[in-house]
């Protein structure tokens, strides 16, 4: 159900008060632990995008780890590459785009909540089982997201997950603007995602302008997602 005028006008206050906590985290010096549970949560969005995207091209998923640092890998067989490795990156960037729309055009938040922790404990649990870490992650988030949506107010679950959408929509675009200026960076022997793309899919354009290609259609998503979920969804 869309929102009435009286929720809307509510509900930027609460979409303001996210933003605010996310300025803070993001800015206030000594608070960059209370990022580090968002960082993995992050990671855990983007190795589940390359994991569905390889499922929705005919491939394979067959797991994803999450390391201690932030980094991840998804392991998948068969399907696309040409839409499996951006879908990361991309794939993250969807996802809190997705969340922010939703967030603040639908009336049952606790429902949302609910149904993205459910989504997230299945992810970790059919995926993760190879690393603690991810299954950690996916359980944790899962958990608190279904107590919010059964026993938190309406209020609650919508500022959670604003701070969610935004955390996981910003974290992807910077990602992605790390890797234009670092697109030939690898972890161990694994390539970046800009990288395996450039040399496996389109070798005559260099990672780099993938990369930048990417920056620009993570912004984009953001940016629909603010127009219609915030702009033009008050008019």
């Amino acid at each position: 159900m869309l929102l009435d005028e009286s929720h809307r006008r509510r509900d930027l206050l609460i979409l303001a008060a996210a933003i605010v906590i996310v300025f803070i985290l993001w800015n206030v010096p000594g608070l960059d632990f209370l990022l580090y549970p968002f960082r993995l949560f992050v990671t855990f969005v983007h190795e589940a995008g390359h994991g569905l995207a390889a499922l929705l091209t005919g491939g394979r998923f067959i797991g994803f780890e999450i390391y201690g640092n932030g980094a991840g890998q998804a392991i998948t067989a068969g399907g696309s590459r040409a839409i499996i490795l951006p879908a990361g990156y991309l794939g993250a960037a969807l996802f809190g785009a997705a969340l922010f729309y939703l967030t603040n055009r639908l009336r049952h938040t606790r429902a949302i909540s609910v149904g993205l922790g459910a989504l997230l404990i299945a992810l970790s649990v059919l995926f993760g089982l190879r690393s603690v870490t991810a299954l950690l992650v996916g359980i944790a988030f899962g958990a608190v997201l279904i107590g919010l949506g059964y026993k938190a107010n309406r209020a609650l679950n919508a500022l959670v997950l604003n701070v969610l959408a935004i955390l996981t929509g910003l974290n992807a675009v910077m990602d992605v603007v790390f890797l234009v200026g670092n697109s030939s960076a690898s972890m161990g022997s694994l390539r970046n995602d800009a990288a395996a793309f450039s040399a496996e899919v389109f070798p005559l354009v260099p990672a780099a302008v993938w990369a930048l290609v990417w920056v620009v259609l993570a912004a984009a998503l953001l940016g629909v997602a603010a127009w219609y979920g915030v702009v033009r969804g008050r008019r």
